[in-house]
């Protein structure tokens, strides 16, 4: 049987009741990538669907790379515990070769390839919403490499609907990494072996290091302010956009 903190899901269930993750009727496509977050979001829904008085139903579906992944063992484990999964195979990985130029990185045509992937499957069975398991400190790193890199202030939205019309959700987004490795870590969840299934760490090509620049960035900003998450959390919901230098505002 799976064991999910209390903690964790109290942190969903106050994050579904905000932004309506869960809804009569839906039918949510869970992207999973076979890593700690995901695996851990698969029976976090499987929870909320056997105690929601509601009647929705989800899937988990994996994008494969086509570089070797051994899903076999998360093929069975869900299948253990009745949860519905499926394996999309893609030549993602060999497209990359032919059309990646030399000392770039992989991962935002890797991204961009399996998004289409996934949201061509939504489509075509009949699925309105699509389920991603990133959580608070994804939201935080993407802000800062954002507001570093890019001159932009964003971050991940809980929820938006996207052009083709499926409801993009992130039940985890007020979650932090570290409670969904401790969930994967107890129940020893199948979780994927990074290097067994990054397309970019078997390309050969320019590693991406701006994220995980951030991540030691934001862990040494938390050790010197141990509240700097919670309080990044409350200014994610209190911007004050007249404060800004655009013309509209």
């Amino acid at each position: 049987m799976i064991n999910i903190s209390k903690k964790l899901l109290r942190v969903v269930g106050q994050t579904n009741a905000k932004y309506k993750m869960f809804e009569e009727g839906d039918k949510i496509l869970l992207g999973l990538s076979g890593g700690k977050d995901s695996m851990s979001l698969a029976h976090i829904l499987k929870h909320f669907q056997s105690v929601s008085p509601l009647k929705w139903e989800f899937e988990a579906v994996t994008i494969s790379y086509g570089i070797g992944e051994n899903l076999g063992e998360i093929s069975a484990h869900f299948k253990k515990h009745e949860i519905p999964y499926r394996i999309i195979e893609t030549k993602i990985f060999e497209f990359g070769k032919e059309k990646i130029r030399a000392n770039t990185t992989f991962c935002s045509f890797c991204s961009r390839m399996r998004r289409g992937y996934l949201y061509t499957y939504a489509l075509e069975n009949g699925f309105n919403k699509i389920a991603i398991a990133h959580h608070l400190d994804d939201a935080a790193e993407s802000f800062f490499m954002n507001f570093t890199h890019n001159g932009a202030l964003r971050t991940l939205a809980p929820k938006y609907t996207a052009q083709n019309g499926l409801v993009i959700i992130r039940p985890l987004i007020l979650a932090r990494e570290r409670q969904l490795s401790a969930c994967a870590a107890q129940n020893e969840l199948p979780v994927m072996n990074e290097e067994d299934s990054c397309p970019a760490k078997q390309y050969g090509g320019k590693e991406p290091i701006a994220r995980a620049q951030t991540k030691e960035l934001l862990a040494q900003y938390e050790k010197a302010h141990p509240k700097f998450f919670i309080s990044l959390e409350s200014a994610f919901n209190n911007i004050h956009d007249d404060t800004f230098f655009t013309p509209k505002f």
